[in-house]
């Protein structure tokens, strides 16, 4: 141990007449870990949070969706054309329509998103494959008897629907001219199967159905998109940049981060100004650091002035003080470590804070703590404490030994 580190712990441990600088020493060091254990929890938080949300609008939708101008008249060729560009992993059609469902058995309706799919192409792209609850998504692809459909697990419920029940779809591009009006057409379906994608969106208010059946109820001859799904998520922008490119002026793409460009914009400001709010709790701690170390510069001017007149040199007085402040800083740094992960650990494990579903899409908050986010926190709030200490350290320093013992 070096004479400075010495000296520094010895003031830190300050007993009887220099109780009062120990307590203020404590109140510094718990206030840092106090900031730093809830900075480190609140980015676990909305880093589990992001990631969560972006995990499951992947795994419920396609990293790119291809336009065509005039829809695909040959999927199948576009398929297979999209799947052979380098990072593609599987490429499906669709087609989207707003529309009402209505359980025949008791009169329920409700709002929906009907989506057609292509039954062996679409698990290739999302995971409609491994949510599937009840039922079975090769169901969609019988050509005998009323058309299959799959309901979201929520949107079963609601309906009270199960296997085997029938459910009437209205759309208004699927309405007919009468010569009373336009009047609406609806089609029969039967409950094929329940699935859950994780998203509160899909699950109350989404229904999978053939391919042929979803072009009827759009009023289109043809898929409107092909989805695209590809081995790097962050690749996903240039993949889709090289697709519209390649394919031709006639088609166009958007990859997922454009999309939920907004949602994710939102998230990211949050985690900022999160993080700056919390951030200040470390600053208020630099500040009692400043306050306890001037207070110690006072109360041990007389020991200071002998030092110096021992031969101790101002630099060597001045890192007494800058010792004693990192001190402060590693170990509140190191306690609150080890807290935020440990409770961040915690509470991600036992899923012990649950938030509404419709609001963020998950039914529980996670939290994800990141290496680099991690050592970002300890490596500022050490620095901070360090910067604290440069002012009364300097202070100490200069310090006369003659007005010092002046009195004595």
């Amino acid at each position: 141990m070096t004479f400075e580190l010495f000296i520094a712990g010895r003031y830190l441990l300050a007993r009887r007449r220099q109780a009062f600088i120990s307590v203020i020493s404590l109140i510094s060091t718990l206030g840092v870990t106090v900031g730093v254990m809830a900075l480190i929890i609140a980015l676990a938080l909305m880093t589990g949070l992001q990631g969560e949300l972006r995990d499951k609008i992947l795994g419920s939708t396609a990293h790119i969706y291809v336009g065509r101008i005039g829809g695909f008249t040959d999927y199948r060729a576009d398929v297979a054309r999209i799947t052979a560009q380098p990072g593609v992993i599987g490429a499906a059609p669709s087609v989207s329509e707003g529309a009402l469902i209505i359980a025949l058995k008791n009169d329920t309706s409700a709002q929906i998103m009907v989506k057609g799919i292509d039954p062996e192409l679409e698990p290739a792209v999302t995971e409609i494959g491994t949510g599937m609850l009840t039922g079975s998504l090769a169901e969609l692809s019988a050509t005998e008897g009323v058309p299959g459909a799959l309901l979201g697990k929520h949107l079963a419920s609601q309906l009270g629907v199960t296997l085997g029940d029938e459910v009437e779809i209205f759309t208004v591009r699927s309405a007919r001219m009468t010569p009373a009006g336009v009047v609406p057409r609806p089609r029969r379906a039967r409950v094929a199967g329940t699935f859950s994608m994780g998203l509160y969106d899909f699950d109350h208010g989404y229904v999978f159905v053939s391919l042929d059946l979803g072009k009827r109820l759009a009023g289109v001859e043809d898929p409107q998109h092909i989805q695209v799904k590809v081995e790097d998520i962050n690749q996903a922008p240039e993949i889709a940049r090289r697709l519209a490119a390649t394919l031709g002026p006639a088609y166009q793409a958007e990859d997922w981060q454009r999309m939920n460009k907004p949602l994710f914009s939102a998230l990211w400001l949050e985690k900022m100004g999160l993080s700056i709010a919390i951030g200040l709790i470390v600053a208020v701690a630099a500040l009692n650091i400043i306050a306890s170390l001037i207070l110690l510069v006072m109360e041990k001017s007389r020991d200071i002035a002998i030092l110096k007149t021992m031969g101790l040199s101002s630099e060597r007085v001045m890192k007494i003080f800058m010792l004693q402040g990192l001190i402060i800083g590693v170990v509140g740094t190191a306690v609150g470590g080890i807290g935020g992960v440990v409770i961040a650990r915690v509470l991600d494990k036992y899923q012990l804070i649950h938030i509404a579903d419709d609001v963020y899409q998950v039914a529980h908050v996670p939290f994800v703590i990141r290496p680099w986010d991690l050592a970002a926190v300890l490596v500022s709030a050490i620095v901070v404490c360090f910067v604290a200490t440069i002012y009364p350290s300097r202070q100490a320093s200069k310090l006369d030994p003659v007005q010092a013992l002046r009195f004595e």
